[in-house]
């Protein structure tokens, strides 16, 4: 491996390892935190699926504004984001721990205003964190398939701490999570100040200037909406299953508490695992028709879920490392895209927080579709956690299996159209993706 080589792979793990304890929290918060308040404090779905919806939607349309500051503390100096990523940093663990350690309350209304208060917290300092931290990346520039390897190292990082936050909690408790969440921020935060200043172009403060214009300034790209839409679709098909998954292992599969966290492992494991394959794709095919198989991996691979039922641990664990594979594609594929249409459009250096706020806003809006409006739906379908009644059953599996398929298969037909087909964009017709 040649000097070069070592040092971006230096860069890469030293900025990508404070993705482990961000995708840590990301997963208790939305297939953890669901399922704990319905069962052990007896909040009703419907309610907390309002509140979950609430707090993503407000947290979400925040994101913009959030990635305007991060582009403005940029071009201050890198002392001032490394400020904000301590502060942002802190607050996060604080609302971490504080949902999951709640005071006893004497009705159920108080863990649900405990709940409103915390998850917007925690929403809205992950928010910040995870800006400022995938703008590094973003204004480093590069070609696809150096996008690609950073975004990886990154993913992969990540992909590694939701293995261990759907595991940690069952196997030690969430003390020793949150012990664990605190000291791998304070680890990541480290490494990446190593790598701080590397290639990292200066933003001008005129550019950083948070005027009505500029923040508009995304969503007047045409190639930007193109991807935000394929994005969007792709990301509800994947949001749905994981708001649902522990409903359904308890109940449809109904494995045993202790054998549930492994089907988690094993998906984000079997992501880890094929990032390296999809990263050689990247190299012969480009990066949208990369993404497309993908899709139509995670398709196929979940079009038989509907049909398990009790006892098919084996059949689970099967579909859950298939779709994991699928994973990876997603994991690399999308960010490197999004950054080659920065590019592409000739900002950046410019407003690369701008566009990741737009971009995480589309992204926490499908976890607010996913949460806040299957959870109430099941249980107009007649799902109650726990009961098992062949309506409730039948009603989850259609929501867990079925309604993902059909949203892959719409992300696939728009990615197809709007970037796999030879003439769809100049960038694509170029062979710069």
């Amino acid at each position: 491996m040649s000097e070069t080589s070592r040092a971006a792979q230096t860069t890469g793990a030293s900025y990508g390892l404070l993705a482990l304890p961000l995708s840590f929290v990301a997963l208790p918060m939305y297939v953890n935190l669901p399922h704990a308040y319905a069962t052990h404090y007896a909040v009703p779905l419907t309610t907390l699926g309002l509140v979950l919806l609430i707090s993503r939607l407000l947290d979400a349309f925040i994101d913009p504004w959030m990635g305007r500051i991060s582009d403005v503390l940029y071009a201050k100096s890198n002392q001032a984001v490394g400020t904000a990523a301590f502060a942002l940093a802190a607050l996060l663990l604080v609302s971490f721990v504080a949902l999951f350690f709640p005071p006893l309350f004497a009705s159920t209304s108080g863990y649900v205003a405990w709940v409103a208060v915390f998850v917007s917290l925690c929403h809205l300092t992950y928010s910040g964190l995870s800006i400022l931290h995938q703008a590094w990346a973003t204004r480093l520039g590069g070609d696809a398939l150096q996008q690609g390897r950073v975004i990886a190292w990154r993913e992969a990082a990540g992909l590694v701490g939701v293995v261990l936050a759907s595991l940690l909690p069952a196997l030690a408790g969430w003390q020793t999570t949150s012990i664990f969440l605190g000291a791998s921020l304070l680890v990541g935060l480290w490494a990446w100040s190593r790598v701080f200043q590397t290639n990292v172009p200066v933003l001008s403060v005129e550019a950083a200037s948070p005027t009505a214009n500029a923040m508009a300034l995304p969503i007047r790209q045409s190639l930007f909406l193109k991807l935000l839409a394929v994005f969007m679709l792709n990301g509800i098909a994947s949001a749905v299953p994981a708001s649902l998954v522990m409903f359904f292992v308890e109940d449809q599969i109904q494995a045993s508490s202790d054998i549930a966290p492994w089907f988690l492992g094993a998906y984000f494991m079997a992501g880890v695992v094929s990032l390296p394959v999809w990263l050689k794709l990247i190299r012969h095919w480009g990066l949208p028709k990369t993404w497309g198989v993908g899709m139509l991996m995670a398709i196929v691979s979940f079009a038989c879920v509907s049909f398990l039922g009790p006892g098919d641990e084996l059949l689970f664990l099967g579909v859950c490392v298939a779709s994991g594979i699928a994973l990876g594609a997603d994991m690399v594929v999308p960010g490197a895209l999004l950054n080659r249409v920065i590019d592409h459009l000739g900002h950046r250096g410019e407003a690369e927080g701008l566009y990741l706020g737009w971009w995480n806003l589309i992204s926490k809006f499908n976890l607010a579709m996913a949460a806040g409006l299957c959870l109430p739906l099941l249980a107009s379908w007649g799902y109650a956690p726990g009961a098992r009644s062949a309506e409730g059953l039948h009603a989850l599996s259609l929501a867990y299996g079925v309604l993902p398929c059909v949203l892959k298969t719409g992300a696939f037909a728009a990615l197809f159209y709007f970037w796999i087909q030879p003439s769809a964009t100049s960038l694509t017709s170029r062979g710069n993706l």
